[in-house]
């Protein structure tokens, strides 16, 4: 594709598949749309049916495909099936030089293969995030190492990410490290909204607790019933307040309805749009949670937060004030007491860990992008 004046133009295929994706691609596709010679696309599998569109609305973007490919009860399997059947039409129809995919989701998988079978290069944002074992987190962790052997850039967050993609084979000449997108997406929104428009605790003396909650491998009543437990606990026993926007996932439903009504200082919510999230994050006392982008969010912003999972893929955020709980209801009840009572509490300034970036992630990619289409072949 060429511009009149006979410039080619190239041609960038983003694909998102959950509202994660679509928040640490924002800044790249926006600063994509800042080229007169890039025509961008933006293709929505539907994977996080519910989420998905509003986390592309938080930035004022919107998608030119959306192949709504969520159905309830569908399987892994099923859905890296049906994106990777669906994007050979999407592929056929744009004959992109570029397919862009993000993390290590089903979406983010079945779009690679696609665009390899069709000959597209592929970037890889947020490359190399490694746990070392396959079921920690399943199937992510698969997923992404099976990306990196697609992928022709790998755009690896830390140097610890790279050193990971180094040791299974990857050139150096073909990773590019640049932070993490989802700082300069963290950076956007705090410009994007209003300070008043987050739910805060009634009482702004009150430490307030923000808690999420969604990984497959937690929803299992046993890993529910420990984390219900500790969140009963602590409101209880504790001058907190405790904010939960729960997961629309129906295996939640039961938990949701249990807490719902325990205590007035503990609040279930639907899930919050961006902007007032982040606003939430930077009100918290300190967060609970088992999301790998908040890990980050919440090590930016200088914010304590106790991860309900066994092992992290972002051992930098361990550095800093970030400790790995599990969802033992005792462990979690022990590190958020300690974090409440010490009569020093964690705080730093926002941005004084930068490891993971300052906010310039998405600029990197896009120069190295353009960098590989003015290189000589």
């Amino acid at each position: 594709m060429k511009h009149g004046d006979g410039k080619r133009v190239v041609r960038i295929l983003v694909i998102i598949g959950t509202r994660p994706e679509a928040i640490k691609l924002a800044p790249v596709i926006r600063r994509l749309q800042c080229h007169a010679d890039v025509a961008v696309r933006v293709c929505l599998t539907g994977q996080h049916r519910e989420l998905l569109s509003q986390g592309l609305a938080d930035f004022h973007l919107h998608a030119d495909h959306n192949l709504d490919l969520m159905q309830d009860g569908q399987s892994v399997n099923d859905m890296v099936a049906r994106v990777l059947a669906a994007m050979s039409t999407v592929l056929n129809q744009e004959r992109p030089d570029w397919v862009v995919v993000q993390g290590d989701t089903s979406s983010a998988i079945a779009a690679a293969l696609a665009a390899f079978h069709h000959g597209v290069r592929v970037a890889h944002v947020e490359a190399g995030l490694r746990t070392g074992d396959p079921n920690q987190p399943w199937p992510e962790e698969i997923n992404r190492r099976l990306i990196a052997q697609l992928a022709h850039l790998h755009f690896a967050p830390t140097p610890s990410a790279k050193h990971n993609l180094e040791r299974e084979g990857i050139a150096p000449s073909a990773i590019e490290v640049c932070g993490n997108t989802v700082i300069d997406a963290l950076l956007l929104a705090q410009n994007l909204g209003d300070e008043n428009i987050a739910p805060t605790a009634a009482d702004p003396h009150q430490k307030l607790i923000l808690c999420t909650l969604h990984r497959r491998e937690n929803l299992t009543p046993e890993r529910l019933s420990q984390v219900e437990t500790a969140l009963k606990v602590l409101v209880a026993e504790h001058d907190c307040h405790i904010v939960f926007p729960f997961h629309p996932n129906p295996a939640l439903a039961d938990t949701v309805a249990r807490l719902r009504d325990f205590h007035p200082r503990l609040r279930m919510i639907a899930p919050l749009s961006y902007v007032p999230f982040v606003r939430l994050m930077m009100q918290a006392s300190l967060i609970l949670t088992d999301s790998g982008g908040i890990q980050e969010e919440a090590a930016y912003l200088g914010k304590p937060v106790l991860i309900m999972r066994t092992s992290t893929e972002r051992p930098e955020v361990l550095e800093g004030d970030a400790i790995l709980v599990g969802t033992d209801e005792k462990a979690i009840i022990t590190a958020v007491t300690k974090i409440l009572q010490s009569p020093h509490p964690i705080h730093r300034p926002t941005g004084t860990f930068d490891t993971l970036g300052t906010g310039g992630a998405a600029s990197l990619i896009v120069q190295r992008l353009m960098a590989e289409e003015s290189a000589p072949t």
